[in-house]
């Protein structure tokens, strides 16, 4: 029994070591295509990235005892100039030079559209002392009171207020909206479409180790440090050192499994040494 036991012990013992010295390799990107840092760019595909952002965090850990892990990532951004579009529903209101203007489409094969002025009533007739501040309909129509030398009398609201104006656009006419040089594109019975060039941001989130499509490009993603990402499209030279991660884990388990079978067999054995003989 004691030889045995001996036996067990050192098999743990040597079990124990090895799985103590035993270091995982390192994901390592050997000659990376990029090696850069925040603010640094990359071209590919005939595009230019910036890297917006390398940010580290902790995650996990909290109030129960547990660690946390560290967890680094980035952004790679593009601003690049592309067409945009806006389409104005037939009989729908648009604001333009801070007037309202509504969209009217006329015809079954239209090529153009009209601006009608959106006329604020209220806040004419609330200029105009004279008048009430309110419309008075009539079973013939819409009128408004109008008071002078104190006598009321009632005036269409189509001789009222004054005509709105009026601007015809066609398409390839360009015109002023929100900030910008709007050209008609394409006029149809339901709707008129305006575009523009515009600027739009292209956003890319790189993850540790992570798989990222940049361009028509893919590369892995590797951080070496809190500030540098490492980017390499020899992904079957990433795959083969997960390989040798994952290969380095099984022996620390079968290690750690022999440490423990190890140590419940001397147990054992120094349990059935105190066992009474029956003869």
């Amino acid at each position: 029994m004691a030889v045995y036991a001996t036996l067990f012990i050192l098999i743990a013992g040597v079990a124990g070591v090895l799985t103590a010295t035993a270091e995982s390799p390192e994901i390592a990107l050997e000659n990376p295509d990029f090696e850069v840092s925040e603010g640094d760019t990359i071209d590919v595909d005939d595009r230019t990235y910036t890297v917006a952002s390398i940010s580290e965090t902790e995650e996990g850990g909290g109030g129960h005892g547990g660690s946390a892990t560290t967890v680094i990532s980035g952004t790679l951004e593009r601003e690049f100039q592309t067409q945009m579009s806006e389409a104005w529903a037939n009989e729908s209101t648009v604001t333009i030079d801070d007037t309202e203007w509504r969209v009217e489409i006329s015809g079954e094969d239209p090529s153009s559209f009209t601006l009608v002025e959106v006329l604020d009533r209220q806040a004419i007739l609330e200029s105009d002392d004279a008048a009430d501040n309110e419309t008075v309909t009539r079973d013939d129509g819409e009128y408004v009171a109008v008071t002078e030398d104190g006598e009321t009398t009632l005036v269409p609201v189509e001789e009222y207020f004054p005509a709105p104006d009026e601007r015809s656009l066609s398409t390839g006419d360009s015109i002023d909206y929100q900030d910008r040089t709007v050209t008609v594109d394409e006029v149809t019975t339901g709707q008129a479409v305006v575009v523009w060039e515009g600027t739009q941001t292209e956003t890319i989130d790189v993850g540790q180790e992570s798989m990222v499509t940049i361009g028509e490009t893919e590369f892995v993603a590797h951080y070496p440090d809190a500030s540098t990402l490492t980017l390499s499209t020899d992904i079957a030279a990433y795959e083969a050192q997960v390989d040798q991660q994952e290969q380095h884990q099984r022996y620390n388990n079968g290690l750690t499994r022999v440490i423990v079978l190890s140590i419940l067999s001397t147990l054992l054995l120094a349990a059935t040494a105190f066992v009474p003989s029956r003869y």
